[in-house]
């Protein structure tokens, strides 16, 4: 975390704040340290376009685990082109990690935990090391974990920014249509929410998004995002 504030005092700074205007004022208040995290999945174009309207420029870390949709990709794509995203950076997996451990590309059959490790969790860890502050995506209306997600949060030593932390699936319904943003393909077959295809169904409902991912289990999350 910036070490010239108290985490109190960050809190503090930002109170009250959220969504385009929170990432305005961290992107203003710690210039060349901040990075997004994005999966453009089914949510993902709202935060996109408040990124893109701030700070076009700001970088856009996307994680390429091998194992996703090719709508994603080309959802990516589209999206990057439409709203003039100028940095985009793909990450992606050791390929040494999956020769070693995933050499068939069976992973997620037999343990997933270890699957989302090698293919998010560590590549990702990597690609933040520059970074002091993240934005990511995340709702409290994701239930789970996620209940109770704070706007602002500190955790291994960087600060993790919210905005659409109190956005309701109502919220986010009123801006993709307020801001004609184009939706993910596979949104039109049911998926609500979209990860690697071997562990992703359709399934879920606009208030309960999430149902759809590792069925059958109870893992709820993959291990990227810090704990709050």
């Amino acid at each position: 975390m910036p070490a010239e504030t108290s985490f109190n005092a960050i809190v503090e700074r930002y109170a009250g704040i959220e969504g385009r205007d929170l990432v305005a004022h961290v992107v203003k208040d710690y210039p060349g340290r901040v990075a997004l995290l994005s999966s453009f999945g089914a949510e993902s174009a709202v935060l996109l376009h408040m990124v893109a309207d701030v700070a076009p420029d700001l970088p856009v870390l996307f994680l390429d685990t091998g194992k996703l949709f090719d709508e994603t990709i080309a959802y990516r794509d589209q999206l990057v082109k439409t709203l003039g995203l100028r940095n985009l950076q793909v990450v992606s997996p050791d390929a040494a990690d999956l020769a070693r451990i995933d050499a068939d590309g069976t992973l997620h059959s037999r343990d997933t935990d270890l699957c989302c490790h090698i293919r998010k969790t560590v590549p990702l860890a990597r690609a933040t090391e520059q970074f002091d502050v993240l934005i990511s995506g995340r709702k409290r209306f994701h239930g789970a974990a996620r209940s109770d997600l704070r706007l602002v949060s500190e955790q291994d030593g960087k600060l993790k920014i919210e905005p659409l932390a109190a956005f309701s699936a109502l919220d986010l319904s009123n801006y993709v249509t307020a801001q004609q943003l184009p939706p993910h393909p596979l949104k039109s077959f049911g998926f609500h929410s979209i990860g690697c295809a071997p562990c992703t169904v359709a399934g879920g409902s606009e208030d309960d998004p999430r149902a759809g991912r590792w069925q059958g289990s109870e893992k709820t999350e993959c291990g990227i995002h810090f704990s709050s």
